[in-house]
């Protein structure tokens, strides 16, 4: 199915749950919006941040439509779940905001390691909670981001659990994906990065850890939330976690090699 056939089911709501596998060959991305007067201080964020946060679009102020990565897209409609989060504080998850949306608000996408997923399967390589059908689990870590005017917090995280040899080919693929989180960023011992404890994830769901496998860690698009939730604007929607935008950007845009 295209983007522009799945985001129409989206927009009527026959599809309100995780994104993962859907769309293969198309780049997937996260979202974050904000109110104009705090629009350069995200997209400095983003800038200093490239691995949580690396932006494959932003509309222009009070626009809906991300023109460079879906011309016929409603950013108000056409993701499955949204998130509210006012002054901090998460408030409320709706399937769309056409309610909240005000003329001077800005949308960025951010690129989504969804998107490498399919390289991954390409290889050979299984992804757990395609397997198990459930969100991939995410983890706020103890990795400070770069502040930014008033954005500041920790890196969150994904988790797909491997063998050590399927890690080892899962960083040369991803390697060459730098617009969607790139590279790993941390593997093995969960605790070293502030995990607690693998089996509760802060977003998604908790996947199954196979003997002789090792967790598998990359920068994930959730951090804003967390970082939302540290620096308080007044409003930021988000998507909510798993729940993407669907784009018509194909992966091999998004490749160095």
């Amino acid at each position: 199915m295209s983007p522009n056939d799945l985001r129409a089911k989206i927009r009527v709501g026959e599809i309100t749950g995780p994104t993962a596998g859907m769309a293969k060959g198309y780049t997937q991305a996260n979202l974050a919006i904000l109110k104009k007067e705090h629009a350069f201080d995200f997209l400095l964020f983003c800038q200093r941040n490239p691995k949580s946060c690396p932006l494959v679009d932003v509309t222009e102020i009070g626009s809906y439509t991300p023109s460079l990565i879906g011309n016929e897209a409603d950013i108000r409609t056409d993701i499955p779940k949204y998130r509210i989060y006012k002054d901090g504080v998460f408030t409320d998850e709706v399937t769309d905001i056409k309610e909240y949306w005000e003329d001077d608000m800005v949308a960025f996408l951010i690129g989504c390691s969804f998107t490498f997923e399919t390289p991954l399967l390409e290889a050979g390589i299984p992804i757990r909670h395609i397997e198990e059908e459930c969100n991939v689990p995410m983890y706020k870590t103890n990795i400070a981001c770069e502040k930014a005017g008033v954005f500041e917090g920790s890196t969150v995280v994904s988790m797909r659990p491997m063998s050590h040899k399927d890690a080892i080919r899962a960083i040369q693929i991803t390697s060459r994906f730098p617009g969607v989180h790139g590279a790993p960023i941390h593997i093995g011992d969960p605790s070293q990065i502030g995990i607690s404890n693998i089996e509760k994830p802060d977003f998604g769901d908790a996947v199954t850890i196979k003997e002789g496998e090792v967790p598998v860690f990359w920068a994930c698009g959730v951090t804003p939330q967390a970082v939302a939730m540290q620096s308080k604007p007044s409003i930021m929607i988000t998507h909510a976690p798993g729940c993407m935008f669907i784009s018509d950007l194909k992966d091999e845009k998004l490749s160095v090699l």
